[in-house]
């Protein structure tokens, strides 16, 4: 009687209510990874994001919420590559047995360089996690998605393979329309100063050299000796301009523009998306953004 009650209520809902209830459950750990998984996912998914708009997932302190999200979803998207230190504990407190997409798998990763700074407790030889600063890196991140998808919800494979594709075409158009942007910039005016290093991967994309004054990570402070030592190369190498980002305090970027002169080019996206509202609330739109400021900024 009990599951004759249950199919007749089941019936009566609205289709609408009856495809929300069979949605599949995902949980993305950063805003940017929860729009490729709404590209991805289309109607046939419910992600929620854990780091949410204008969030810094560097220093992210996880919550009970949090813990009951990914109890409750079937599958869990990470960037992996060191990104999120926080995530394995809020895993194991959660005790859920959701199956884990390594949204960078597959992808080679950059190591930092000489003169990089990535925390406290990495350095030279560290990975960089910053990956989905190269478009070409985001397109292998969307087919990883995809398949992560496909495997936990086959009956929905066709649909997210089809939104996927669609996605894919839109990054792939993005990545030449930013080759093209910067192949304007003469070689000599490609070079910008930016508030943490979170751009690695898109200098090494696009040929344009990025100097941070604090290291990959929003973790570490710069000291004053650091901060001499960006305002002599500015001045030295002529770097026309300084960025700020959404995720950083913007009054040292703006001491080292006041001390030498560089033009403060505007604010740039590296790790979190805006809200609906704002400049980027998309990875697409996030990338065309960074890509505009930075070629109006140098071309001046």
């Amino acid at each position: 009687m009990i599951l004759v009650g249950v199919a007749a209520a089941w019936a009566i809902l609205p289709a609408s209510a009856q495809q929300d209830a069979t949605k599949l459950e995902v949980v993305a750990t950063f805003s940017i990874l929860g729009d490729f998984a709404r590209n991805v996912g289309g109607d046939r998914v419910d992600v929620t994001t854990l780091v949410g708009p204008n969030g810094d997932v560097h220093v992210y302190t996880p919550t009970t919420a949090d813990a009951e999200a990914i109890r409750k979803a079937r599958l869990v998207i990470v960037n992996g590559l060191g990104l999120e230190g926080w995530l394995p504990r809020l895993v194991k407190s959660s005790g859920g047995n959701a199956t884990t997409v390594v949204a960078t798998h597959g992808i080679v990763p950059r190591k930092v360089a000489a003169g990089e700074i990535l925390s406290r407790d990495r350095g030279v030889g560290s990975v960089d996690p910053h990956a989905w600063q190269s478009v070409a890196n985001a397109e292998i991140y969307v087919a990883n998605i995809r398949d992560g998808m496909v495997a936990v919800d086959p009956a929905n494979a066709a649909t997210y393979r089809a939104n996927a594709s669609a996605y894919l075409a839109k990054l792939e158009t993005l990545d030449r329309d930013v080759r093209e942007a910067v192949a304007s910039l003469s070689i000599e005016r490609r070079k910008v100063i930016s508030t943490h290093d979170a751009f690695g991967y898109f200098a090494a994309a696009y040929d344009i050299r990025f100097v941070a004054p604090e290291g990959v990570s929003t973790e570490t402070e710069p000291s004053a000796r650091d901060i001499a030592t960006i305002i002599a190369q500015i001045k030295k190498e002529k770097i026309p301009a300084v960025f700020l980002e959404n995720i950083s305090d913007p009054r040292l970027m703006r001491q080292i523009a006041s001390e030498t002169g560089a033009a403060i080019g505007g604010t740039l996206y590296s790790d979190s998306l805006t809200a609906k509202d704002g400049e980027a609330p998309g990875y697409i739109e996030m990338i065309r953004h960074n890509t505009r400021t930075i070629a109006r900024a140098l071309m001046e």
